[in-house]
């Protein structure tokens, strides 16, 4: 369900987690500078954005996000961690000029990011869910 991601800025590695209070995401703007973003919407935190740090790509093309007004963005990471069924967390590379795919929600004055999720393509792969990784 992408946990934390690693983020390379000129000046030191940094590895965000989704269960760090006010974790935020790097996020590319259309003028290639980076912005952050509050990442989701945790456990007693106030908002009306849905709870949890992912949106699954089948719900966004099903429209159960069009309430919150969707933007995709590209989160520019150089890696993240999963977990596998039964627990173990790994850290992936991400290839250069890929990026994980975001989603930007708005409610009100509330907006935050979410991580794209899909089901993996291979039935045997022992992630329940991915990012779903795009080209920059």
């Amino acid at each position: 369900m992408c946990e934390a991601i690693l983020y390379r800025d000129p000046s030191a590695d940094l590895r965000i987690y989704f269960k760090q209070q006010g974790a935020k995401l790097p996020v590319l703007t259309k003028s290639k500078t980076v912005s952050w973003l509050s990442w989701g919407r945790r456990k007693g935190q106030m908002g009306e954005l849905p709870m949890g740090g992912w949106a699954h790509l089948d719900d966004i093309l099903a429209g159960r996000w069009d309430e919150y007004f969707p933007v995709p963005v590209k989160i520019p990471a150089h890696g993240f961690v999963e977990s596998d069924f039964e627990g173990r967390s790994s850290w992936f590379n991400i290839v250069h000029g890929q990026c994980i795919q975001g989603l930007v929600a708005k409610y009100q004055k509330e907006r935050r990011l979410y991580v794209v999720t899909i089901i993996p393509k291979h039935h045997d792969a022992p992630y329940p869910r991915w990012p779903r990784i795009t080209q920059k």
